[in-house]
């Protein structure tokens, strides 16, 4: 099997536990597109600003999946290729509802690549908060004004456990969530999920579900490990992935991402399941 695409999730998977890549796997990857025409997207819950570091460092020239899936976008031209934002009213449901509740949750929001938060002080911090500030930090009034790309509500994990229980039960329809930390609960419109955007990717690039590798490592990256053609999970991986997944790669920080794509793609082996 030729593989023509690679998606990538970042944290946990492309990234060390220190937050960069490898000169290995940036080689690997170098490699992998020159001598194999392979083309290579980065696919991860982060926003465009905290990913394009990565983008560039491996000289990339391909659209982007950011947000799980609510956004893919091609950084040369500015292209935006899919866009699922949620809806004014059912953002300010789930946050009036979360507030009812429990009135010291965290309340931030991604807008395109804009970040807006009522509620700053460093108590919980994202992967993007450690880099990056708010772009505004105002009552949730002054802009929940369009849609959200993603909703983010951050505090004690029983709070957003009941919190994603009532969304599920109630806005299933409208929201999926994803809960990767115990302190922040994402929430973005129902239609997202990374393989459902890399399945858009690879149709307008026509390239073929299995000439696809996906290689991720948390639950939030099961659906395309599923759907690729080779589907790869990093030996630090969730037991979600690991069961869908055809091929177990080391883990992030003994260069999983290299070793997977040089066995594989470059020398063409076989994966062997999970």
């Amino acid at each position: 099997m030729k593989i023509k695409l690679i998606a990538i999730d970042l944290d946990g998977t492309l990234l060390t536990s220190n937050k960069q890549i490898s000169p290995e796997t940036v080689e690997m990857i170098e490699r992998v597109r020159r001598k194999r025409a392979v083309r290579v997207v980065l696919c991860t819950a982060r926003p465009p600003r905290t990913t394009l570091p990565f983008y560039k460092q491996l000289g990339l020239d391909e659209p982007m999946i950011n947000y799980n899936g609510a956004l893919v976008w091609n950084p040369p031209t500015g292209e935006v290729w899919l866009h699922r934002p949620i809806p004014v009213n059912i953002a300010r449901a789930i946050i009036t509802w979360a507030r009812e509740r429990y009135p010291r949750i965290r309340v931030s929001a991604e807008m395109g690549d804009k970040w807006f938060t009522d509620f700053y002080n460093g108590t919980y911090k994202t992967e993007t908060a450690r880099v990056h500030e708010p772009d505004l930090v105002a009552p949730v009034e002054q802009w929940l004004n369009k849609p959200l790309t993603k909703l983010l509500l951050l505090g004690k994990t029983e709070w957003l456990t009941e919190v994603n229980k009532a969304i599920q039960e109630d806005l299933s329809d409208d929201v999926t969530t994803v809960q990767t930390e115990d302190f922040l609960l994402q929430v973005m419109h129902a239609s997202v999920s990374k393989y459902k955007a890399l399945q858009t990717v690879a149709q307008r690039m026509g390239i073929s579900r299995r000439r696809v590798m996906a290689i991720g490592d948390n639950a939030n990256d099961a659906g395309m490990i599923r759907w690729a053609g080779v589907g790869v999970v990093m030996a630090n991986g969730h037991l979600t992935s690991l069961r869908v997944a055809d091929h177990v790669t080391d883990h992030h920080d003994e260069e999983g991402v290299a070793n997977v794509i040089r066995d594989l793609v470059m020398n063409g082996h076989t994966p062997h399941g999970a």
